[in-house]
């Protein structure tokens, strides 16, 4: 054949391997230990939020130029995949802080990110607020509104479903400010937790993800300073659109972390629990379901990492990938631990081994930034334009 192909696009660099090998050790000491009581008492991991805030894990996505690691795309999802391999609810603070600065680093002014991506960096926690009661899927239909009142912004109307509400110093909010343009009257802005008119709601109650507060946040004449909206009015849409293009990859992670999480514990189950006198791993139909979760996992870990690049190296037309990684990977956690459950037996159906809280954390993956049927239409969209 002729050329002399380069493969480099398949292997990792060095330092990603390095920085598995990093944030698996801190998982495993700082971050496993306290999972179950996390997910039991649904209280936040304080632990975890310690933890990756003295090591620099909780938003290596920030560039140097704010103080952060400047990490890449793929470097972020391996960090979100190993926090999610020992807990679900712990791996949404480096993802959520990616989510709700993503649209500040991609159209901010460089002013509103020297005012907020340090604190961030400090420990500090950022959320994403789009979704409303009446608009989910359908998130063009929001009816939050800003308007323009002399230099600021007063912002009126409530979100649903914010993932670490309460918990975040900063939020990214969709509002509409010119109801006759639809999709391109909406509008992005910063508030903080401590301005005027911001309440966070009440929390909700859910089946997985326990450690992961989910609220409500409530806007009342809430007044936001006018140099904290993030790009030109009504181009808020477009910024979400683009941020999810960059932070579905890292759902696909947490649910590649979930799922590799489930394996693991598994293979160690089967190995060491015996029936008719051998291990149930020598059993060929155990030997096949252990391969074939694990095959999916490696597929599903493939797809993440080159959306990921792909997003890293600022190529167009991200949709159909991005949703792809996501919607696969999700999907492949939901069978790769309910099928871990399977291999426990009745012992997978009881809160002594981990594989159920993984069951229940791995489905809000097919849910959260976008539910995979909205992935698919994303993705069909794409290949019939």
């Amino acid at each position: 054949m002729a050329g002399n192909p380069d493969f480099t696009l398949f292997q990792l660099e060095d330092f990603h391997h390095e920085l598995r090998e990093a944030i698996r050790g801190l998982s495993e000491k700082e971050i496993a230990p306290y999972a179950k009581d996390v997910d039991g008492k649904s209280r936040f991991p304080e632990e975890a939020l310690t933890a990756l805030n003295a090591a620099g894990f909780n938003a290596v996505h920030v560039p140097e130029a704010y103080g952060g690691q400047g990490a890449d795309s793929v470097a972020t999802c391996i960090v979100i995949e190993e926090v999610a391999r020992v807990c679900g609810s712990s791996s949404l603070i480096p993802a959520v802080n990616k989510l709700g600065t993503m649209g500040l680093i991609l159209q901010g002014s460089e002013e509103l990110k020297q005012k907020v991506l340090p604190t961030i960096v400090n420990g500090g926690m950022a959320s994403y607020a789009l979704s409303e009661r009446e608009a989910g899927s359908d998130a063009a239909s929001m009816r939050t509104r800003a308007k323009a009142d002399g230099d600021d912004w007063i912002i009126n109307g409530s979100k649903c479903w914010i993932t670490n509400g309460g918990k975040s110093d900063w939020y990214t909010v969709m509002a509409v400010t010119d109801a006759e343009k639809g999709a391109n009257g909406i509008s992005a802005f910063m508030v903080h937790k401590d301005d005027e008119g911001f309440v966070v709601g009440p929390l909700e109650h859910k089946l997985g993800i326990k450690g992961s507060p989910t609220a409500e946040l409530y806007f009342e004449n809430c007044r936001v300073p006018g140099d904290r909206i993030i790009g030109a009015p009504g181009t808020g849409f477009k910024t979400a659109l683009q941020t999810l293009d960059h932070t579905r990859p890292t759902i696909g992670a947490q649910a590649v972390g979930i799922a590799q999480g489930a394996l693991d514990a598994a293979i160690a189950y089967t190995k060491d629990r015996k029936q008719f006198g051998k291990t149930i791993a020598s059993f060929q139909n155990t030997e096949f379901m252990l391969a074939d979760m694990a095959m999916k996992i490696e597929a599903a870990r493939l797809m993440v990492y080159t959306s990921a690049a792909r997003a890293e190296r600022g190529e167009k037309n991200l949709g159909f990938i991005s949703a792809a990684a996501k919607c696969f990977a999700s999907d492949v956690a939901m069978e790769v631990t309910t099928n871990a459950v399977q291999l426990f037996g009745g012992a997978g159906y009881t809160t002594d081994f981990p594989v159920e809280r993984m069951m229940r954390d791995a489905k809000i993956t097919q849910i959260y930034e976008g539910t995979n049927q909205i992935q698919r239409v994303v993705m069909s969209r794409q290949i019939l334009r």
